[in-house]
């Protein structure tokens, strides 16, 4: 057996090992052992915003809560346990280290002492788009990676993009495409679009205007939702005069808060299928995804956290498994080695959702397969068959890098 197959054999065995079920977390002696083991440290970096108001309580008009949203460092502890294996093996400690700020300011400072003062050089951040440029800014000459979990603004792919920020979650624009994707495969090609005041409800409809052109659906007509029982704007609040003529075959929906699109199923004028914010859906991770390994990573979860996985603990277990799996395949612990095998093509990261997935060389976004499902199954994973690529299928999914405006 020659040296190389030997050495791919080996590392094989050692991934296998992320499947396993957790070991326990360490422990002071534990810490102590390792440390007279000579393990090598690699710690990661976790960041969050104490009064982020994307997890605020999203309340309509009436007071009820809608679309409430939990932090996704269970995620990251999953994947951490289930390393613990793995490092063993590798004689490399992975470990994470949580911290919260009160600010995106003072999240950037602590990033900064925790990178200066504690050699950190790997990051988990859950914070806005704002936040997440800020601290790619403020690195510097310094060699790190920011790995951002939460953030689907497309502006952080495009000109906003930064070599060192790690894009674990989808795009908008990969979301929507996916989701354009499913409405041509059904041929659902007329789109009845209605969205809703807030700024982020028009985000919603732009990067779905913009995929719709992209794959041929048309847009027959676009109107806009305002709450309330004003009877004066009834032609703006009431769902029968919304849903009424151009004939249309889906109803797409932009309403990031949940206010309206809950109540268009079963309202419209006609008998359609909804999309978007309601009914058929586009994630990176479901709870009900039931392939390629997805019950188990599912289960483990559930038992760590006591609760079922979303999207975002997706991304933030798939970014730590991203980094053990560049450690394992470099066998170091340096940034610049990892940083070069997390960009480089022979990443190929199992996600648990069948295609394997890299990072894109010209914005750093990882390409994966988008999950389409309603509020309780999975029913495709984007891309679908026949939409093609002339060199990788997964990049039929948001901004190619002809599109990009991003320049590193």
């Amino acid at each position: 057996m020659t040296e190389c197959r030997r050495a791919g054999l080996v590392a094989a065995f050692l991934l296998a090992a992320l499947a396993l079920p957790a070991a326990p977390l360490s422990t002071p002696g534990m810490a102590q052992d390792e440390a007279q083991q000579g393990l090598r440290a690699l710690t990661i970096g976790y960041l969050q915003i104490a009064d982020d108001p994307r997890y605020e309580p999203r309340r309509g008009y009436t007071g009820l809560s809608l679309k409430d949203l939990e932090r996704p460092v269970d995620g990251a502890r999953r994947a951490i346990h289930g390393s613990r294996a793995l490092g063993r093996a590798l004689k490399i400690d992975f470990a994470l280290e949580e911290a919260e700020a009160e600010t995106g300011e003072a999240l950037v400072a602590v990033m900064t002492r925790m990178l200066r003062e504690r050699d950190v050089r790997l990051f988990l951040i859950d914070a806005p788009a704002a936040v997440l440029s800020a601290a790619a800014a403020a690195l510097g000459e310094e060699p790190a990676l920011l790995f951002n979990i939460t953030e689907t603004a497309d502006s952080l792919r495009g000109a906003d993009c930064d070599a060192r920020l790690m894009h674990v979650m989808p795009s908008r624009a990969m979301l929507s495409d996916a989701l354009a994707q499913y409405l041509v495969a059904k041929d659902w090609k007329r789109v009845l679009l209605l969205k809703g005041p807030l700024p982020e409800d028009e985000v919603l409809a732009g990067a779905f205007v913009r995929s719709a052109g992209k794959f041929g659906v048309r847009i027959v007509a676009s109107r806009d939702f305002v709450p309330g029982q004003d009877p004066r704007e009834r032609d703006k609040n009431n769902i029968v005069l919304l849903t009424t003529a151009p004939e249309h075959d889906v109803i797409f929906l932009a309403d990031s808060e949940g206010e309206f699109a809950r109540y268009v199923p079963y309202q419209s004028r006609q008998p359609r299928p909804v999309a978007g914010s309601e009914g058929l859906t586009a994630s990176a991770w479901h709870w009900t995804w039931e392939r390629h390994g997805a019950p188990q990573l599912n289960q483990r979860f559930e038992k760590l956290a006591g609760r079922r996985m979303q999207d975002i603990d997706w991304a933030a277990w798939a970014a730590v498994k991203a980094i053990v799996e560049a450690a394992a395949r470099t066998g170091s612990t340096e940034v610049a080695a990892l940083a070069a095998y997390l960009r480089g093509p022979e990443l190929s990261l199992d996600a648990y959702k069948g295609t394997p997935a890299s990072f894109r060389a010209w914005n750093n976004q990882l390409r994966q397969p988008i999950l389409l499902h309603s509020h309780n199954a999975v029913f495709d994973r984007a891309p679908l068959p026949g939409f093609l690529h002339p060199s990788e299928n997964m990049d039929t999914l948001g901004l190619d890098a002809l599109e990009s405006a991003c320049r590193f």
